[in-house]
């Protein structure tokens, strides 16, 4: 593991390649289109790049249905290529991390086409196999879980006349971590990749990979994820990280960071604390990706800013000397946070905003393709044109109206429409025809027109990126909040013996009364960083529309 801590410095760039840049022309995007883009990611400030899944993959849920662990999607290029990239932002002082994806496999993996063949084959305990249930005369599923994506956990296979288990879409079948010979497998990809390489892994839903015995019916009945209680944070999930840390991971100075949903901070300690249990450098929280909804995007509830901070609050708290934040506000699988929780009338304030509540916080920060020009959700004219696998089976009853409004919202495609890199011709993501719709404000929103804006979100980002890294009270300091309860303001301040930063960020486009906290003078304190020009250095202050300052006292 990152044996150097040097994983405390560094600022990552998600890059979702399908729709990051084609540098062949087939309308897909690519590793050649990735290469052609490098100077342009580290300009951003960046130490880091974390490639969504670029393996071969039947795209069932684009590329996290993997088919081959030890190659790369043909889409993207080929392995000649990657390292090209690899070597390519080495030179440029960036490290790469590769998307481990060790839940599941796709149903047109080798493995689990030679799991159904029977029940002898040596990899049908690769898999969560299990005889199905007669109730009143009729066969059943082994038990009552539900999907993340699909309707029910398991599919029925006639020719074994069993079940297996996806947790995900049907066809992501779930991996078996208990057989020794699948722990095996996961820790030769690791060595695959970090051997040739690549600096570690962003680990897919990791906290999912060990299963209560006996799978167990879950009750009460949710209607979303039943059964989750008894897949996440797992009997032995500890013992097999461990043992991929000691048997692979610990020979490498490579970085870990696991994806957890519904994880909470006491969770996330578990794996995260510093010492010799730590079994990952980072978890990726989601609590705060829920103050608009209730567990998953598409419960959706009116934005609550209290919520998010508190979320915010409980991490910086609770991990402080113990553990160390992965900070986001975007990655593939949400929609815009501009169209979320700030405002497409007020897109630049808001989205510079964003940013600041955020960049300052003790943590690693994980920046996604698009959001540093402030990309917005995509609104297309019929539930049919979109293409995640989430999003089409989310209410396939309600009338059309009533689901286009809530994909318009709720949906990760929002995420995975193309970048926008000029005002030309496909807003310059491709010469071909783009796979997937582009937005159409890319006229407005745009790498290119960004770039020759001094004001504009890109150059706001790179400005704060670069200020953070400056100042070592953004790495070092305490954090406190204050204005708890407002449900307009994010105030709070980061403190060391030699540094102090207060963070004032505006949530709304109603002027707010601001006045610092009693143990803050601003007008002895030096203004690093605001969305405004004209500001005044008076105690107390009406905000303007998202308005947001960075103030240092030393």
């Amino acid at each position: 593991m990152a044996s150097k801590q040097w994983h405390k410095e560094m600022a990552v760039y998600q890059i979702w390649t399908r729709s990051f840049c084609d540098g062949n022309g087939d309308g897909i995007g690519d590793l050649w289109g990735v290469l052609s883009k490098l100077d342009y990611i580290r300009s951003l400030g960046v130490d880091a790049i974390w490639f969504s899944p670029i393996y071969p993959s039947p795209n069932a849920d684009f590329g996290y249905d993997i088919s081959d662990y030890m190659d790369i999607n043909p889409e993207y290029g080929d392995l000649g290529v990657f390292r090209q990239v690899l070597d390519g932002a080495h030179e440029r002082g960036m490290r790469v991390f590769m998307d481990l994806v060790v839940n599941h496999t796709s149903d047109e993996h080798k493995w689990f086409i030679e799991s159904r063949k029977s029940k002898d084959n040596p990899y049908h305990d690769y898999y969560i196999w299990r005889p199905g249930k007669t109730v009143r005369g009729k066969r059943r599923p082994p038990n009552n879980w539900t999907s993340m994506f699909e309707g029910g956990a398991w599919e029925y296979d006639e020719g074994l006349d069993e079940y297996y288990l996806h947790v995900f879409a049907k066809k992501q079948p779930d991996l078996n971590m208990d057989n020794p010979k699948v722990r095996e497998e996961v820790k030769r990809i690791m060595q695959f990749w970090l051997d040739m390489g690549v600096d570690g892994f962003r680990e897919d839903v990791i906290t999912f990979i060990s299963k209560t015995e006996g799978l167990p019916d879950s009750h009460p009945w949710l209607p979303a994820a039943n059964g989750y209680k008894y897949y996440s944070n797992g009997p032995r999930v500890h013992q097999y990280l461990m043992e991929f840390k000691r048997d692979v991971l610990d020979c490498y100075d490579c970085f870990t960071v696991g994806e957890s949903p519904l994880t909470t901070a006491d969770i996330a300690l578990q794996y995260v604390t510093e010492g010799p249990d730590q079994v990952l450098d980072e978890m990726i929280a989601f609590s705060h990706m829920e103050a608009d909804c209730f567990m998953i995007d598409m419960v959706q509830l009116p934005f609550n800013l209290v919520k998010m901070k508190r979320a915010f609050s409980d991490w910086q708290y609770k991990l402080a000397g113990r553990g160390w934040n992965a900070l986001y506000l975007e990655n593939h699988d949400h929609p815009r946070v501009i169209s979320r929780y700030g405002s497409e009338q007020y897109r630049v304030e808001s989205g510079k905003m964003l940013a600041v509540s955020y960049l300052f916080l003790k943590g690693t920060p994980f920046i996604y393709q698009g959001q540093e020009i402030g990309m917005t959700n995509w609104r297309p004219e019929h539930t049919s044109m979109y293409e995640d696998v989430q999003t089409r089976n989310q209410h396939p009853d309600w009338p059309e109206e009533k689901r286009l409004a809530l994909y318009h919202r709720a949906s990760r495609d929002s995420a995975r429409t193309p970048m926008q890199w000029t005002d030309g011709e496909n807003a310059g993501f491709t010469t071909g025809t783009p796979w997937f719709y582009v937005n159409e404000n890319y006229k407005d929103i745009n790498v290119e027109q960004a770039l020759h804006d001094p004001d504009s979100i890109l150059n706001f980002y790179k400005k704060a990126i670069a200020l953070r890294k400056s100042l070592p009270v953004v790495r070092d300091g305490s954090y406190q909040e204050y204005y708890k309860g407002s449900d307009k303001l994010y105030v709070y301040a980061r403190e060391t013996k030699e540094q102090k930063l207060l963070v004032i960020c505006s949530f709304t486009d109603k002027p707010v009364r601001f006045q610092a906290p009693y143990n803050f003078s601003l007008s002895d304190m030096k203004l690093l960083l605001t969305n405004y020009d004209d500001t005044c250095e008076e105690n107390s202050f009406l905000t303007r529309p998202y308005e947001a300052r960075v103030y240092l006292y030393e």
